[in-house]
């Protein structure tokens, strides 16, 4: 029954892999920068990937009870939390690497505008007037 388990848990982890892939191309098409795309793939996936994960493993949960199906639940139940880490992170960093996504850093662009502190601050000669 484990084996059944472990084909299982590949069809949902390959589907959570490839909904999150679809929806980073998707942003890319609509005209979002490749970076903010993978950011806001990733953050709009997050629910959906872990109320799926969550309701799979609660529903496992009382086969374990079960001789004949333990196996196969801890296999689906472990499976599948590990496979949520993997989607969430390990799909978006290796898509950044295979297709060269650059940071905005090293691309020379920033999205949110100047990163260089305002002026006025402190003054030209250097140094801090006395606090009282």
């Amino acid at each position: 029954m484990a084996i059944l388990g472990s084909l299982a848990l590949f069809g949902m982890a390959i589907k959570n892999s490839i909904v999150m892939v679809d929806e980073i191309d998707l942003l890319i098409k609509n005209g979002t920068e490749p970076y903010q795309a993978l950011l806001d793939a990733s953050q709009s996936r997050l629910r959906p990937v872990m109320m799926a994960t969550l309701s799979t493993v609660m529903g496992m949960a009382p086969l374990i009870t079960d001789i004949f199906f333990r196996s196969m639940a801890v296999a689906i139940m472990f499976g599948l939390s590990f496979s949520a880490f993997l989607t969430l992170i390990v799909s978006p960093t290796l898509y950044a690497v295979f297709f060269k996504i650059d940071t905005p850093e090293s691309s020379g662009t920033d999205p949110e505008g100047s990163l260089e502190a305002p002026s006025g601050g402190v003054p030209e000669n250097g140094t801090l007037p006395e606090t009282v």
